[in-house]
């Protein structure tokens, strides 16, 4: 019975209605009225907050306003990030060629790469080939005798051989040291003050460019038929690896950087074909 009790009256309770009523402060006129219950609060206010969730929910995937929530990431940050990453891929890929070309040049400057000849007789008998014929056939020779003629006449191939470099003093100063092959000093040092612009002998590209605790402030320029320049101790650069220069464009200033040094100098070199050259021969510094 007490159970039945209190189950109307939770009923009565529930349901009992209630009347609202706005009135006129000044003249208590009745404005608008409306009834309603506990029941029907309950069940509209369930139904609005349903309805404010669902809203909010909708707004935040529909709208940028999930980028700001963490776990979610936008689709242009995504499509970015691995651009990003085959970007950085490539510039990797690149840097690790550049550095074995750069590595390779340095072995041939200092005299690491040393001259390999071979013999073919040795190589064949190696390989096992025996009894081969090197005589070429007839129409062979008929063909390499007429290229022979082409090449005999071509303007171009003589405009070429006719294209020779001619190179101009990087610098003037005193020479305070000379070319020696028997004391390993490969180049030739002139003494000037700090500062003084150091020139691209010919036109070319810089090919390197940086710093050594030996040498200081090195720049290298390679130039058309096997030539490459070396300008070391300098106090600074002003040419970055790639760039074209012309002779006589300033590329540095002579300075005394590197343990190697022992005063304000350029140290230059004259490289050929992978093998140093006095720059005498080529310059004239007077």
């Amino acid at each position: 019975m007490e159970s039945k009790k209190k189950k109307n009256y939770l009923k009565e309770k529930l349901t009992f209605k209630y009347r609202i009523v706005v009135l006129n402060e000044d003249t208590f006129e009745e404005r608008f009225s409306f009834k309603l219950n506990r029941l029907n609060v309950f069940v509209f206010g369930g139904l609005f907050s349903v309805f404010l969730i669902g809203l909010t929910f909708m707004i935040i995937m529909l709208t940028p306003l999930k980028e700001y929530i963490q776990g979610y990431s936008s689709t242009e940050l995504k499509k970015e990030a691995s651009n990003l990453v085959y970007k950085v891929d490539s510039l990797n890929q690149a840097l690790a060629v550049n550095n074995i070309y750069i590595e390779n040049i340095q072995k041939v400057l200092k005299g690491e790469i040393k001259r390999t000849t071979f013999n073919k007789d040795s190589v064949f008998q190696q390989m096992k080939i025996e009894k081969i014929d090197f005589t070429p056939s007839p129409l062979d020779s008929a063909f390499r005798h007429e290229v022979e003629l082409e090449d005999r006449y071509s303007v171009f191939e003589e405009a070429t051989r006719s294209n020779d470099i001619v190179f101009s003093s990087p610098i003037k100063g005193e020479i305070t040291q000379t070319y020696d092959s028997k004391e390993k000093h490969f180049a030739i040092d002139i003494a000037v003050d700090k500062d003084t612009p150091v020139k691209a002998v010919a036109d070319g590209t810089v090919i390197f460019r940086g710093f050594t605790a030996d040498t200081g402030y090195v720049i290298l320029i390679e130039h058309n038929q096997g030539f490459i320049s070396v300008y070391k101790h300098n106090a600074s650069l002003y040419k970055e690896q790639g760039d074209l220069v012309k002779s006589g464009e300033v590329i540095a200033s002579a300075g005394s950087t590197g343990s190697f040094s022992t005063g304000s100098h350029l140290h230059f070199e004259l490289w050929n074909g992978g093998y140093p050259v006095n720059p005498i021969n080529y310059i004239n510094f007077n």
